[in-house]
């Protein structure tokens, strides 16, 4: 288990935009003994989550709130947070989800056993218990990534070899922490050494795939990502971002082009990388029209219930 020392070294950074009363059922789920200040750092949310949060009840210094003037996006939020933070190992936690009570201390415990375990992420849950996918990941390889993006993933039980795919929750739990590439930026634990070697988050990405990128630059440096099984994150799927769901998919989509650019451009070659832009942007367009059908018969369906 964690030394004593190590568990006070702990601080959790939280990018609110519009939890609404998620932020607060998170914050209570990080009022524990291995945690030292939670830092919620508000995207200029719109909702009354910051008020909420306000009106809870924790010991003086336990809770910071940072508000900024307008909406960074993830990665500028999580720097303010880290740069807020003198701590020796940083949490950065989705609003939309709460941690087990057990969960902290066995990733912190991970450290203990390879200096060069520079991150940790637990295991997402949906709310019946099951695994979520993206908590334990390979990396999205334009080619993993069209087979999922246009519903071949079942081919993996054909061939996995032939058709990988890079979400692995339908996988055998490992009885055990292991390395993986990617975790997931809704539970990353990382260590204030690691994170003074590799850098900070990239903050061209406004929204998703800026945890794919910061997995690829530390294990670049040589930092292993480990997942940890036995730390269980509940996580509400989409809890902060349903409610505007092409204006999510344009900035998943365009983060995907940026992680491909800086990691995967020299791969392919000429034509082949312009088949890979106009992949990603034709799966864009599919998933606009069918989000702009939805609210169209949504409205439709109001209009004649009114």
């Amino acid at each position: 288990m964690s030394s004593p020392g190590r568990a006070a070294a702990v601080d959790v950074i939280v990018v609110n935009y519009n939890a609404g009363g998620l932020l607060v059922d998170c914050v209570r789920s990080l009022l524990i003994d291995e945690v030292h200040q939670i830092i919620v750092v508000d995207n200029r949310s719109s909702d009354d989550s910051v008020a909420r949060l306000e009106g809870l009840s924790v010991a003086a210094g336990t809770l910071k709130i940072i508000r900024n003037d307008r909406n960074l996006g993830f990665s500028a939020a999580c720097n303010i947070g880290a740069l807020a933070s003198a701590a020796d190992y940083l949490l950065f936690f989705n609003p939309d989800a709460t941690l087990d009570a057990q969960a902290l201390s066995r990733m912190l415990a991970v450290f203990d056993d390879d200096e060069r375990v520079g991150m940790v992420g637990g295991m997402l849950c949906n709310p019946d218990g099951s695994e979520q996918p993206g908590g334990r990941r390979t990396f999205p390889t334009p080619g993993r990534a069209f087979f999922r993006a246009f519903g071949l993933s079942w081919l993996q039980r054909v061939s996995p070899r032939l058709f990988p795919d890079f979400l692995l929750h339908q996988s055998p739990l490992p009885a055990k922490a292991v390395a993986v590439e990617a975790i997931s930026g809704a539970c990353m634990l990382v260590k204030r050494a690691a994170i003074d070697d590799v850098g900070l988050w990239d903050e061209a990405y406004f929204l998703h795939c800026e945890d794919l990128d910061w997995c690829m630059r530390f294990s670049q440096k040589g930092w292993r990502v480990m997942f940890v099984p036995g730390a269980r994150v509940l996580h509400v799927w989409g809890g902060c971002s349903r409610s505007r769901p092409i204006f999510v998919e344009w900035h998943k989509h365009h983060g995907m082009l940026r992680f491909y650019r800086k990691f995967y451009r020299q791969r392919y070659p000429g034509l082949l990388w312009w088949l890979v832009v106009a992949g990603v942007w034709l799966r864009f367009a599919m998933l606009a029209g069918y989000y702009s059908v939805r609210h169209g018969c949504r409205k439709l369906g109001m209009a004649r219930a009114g």
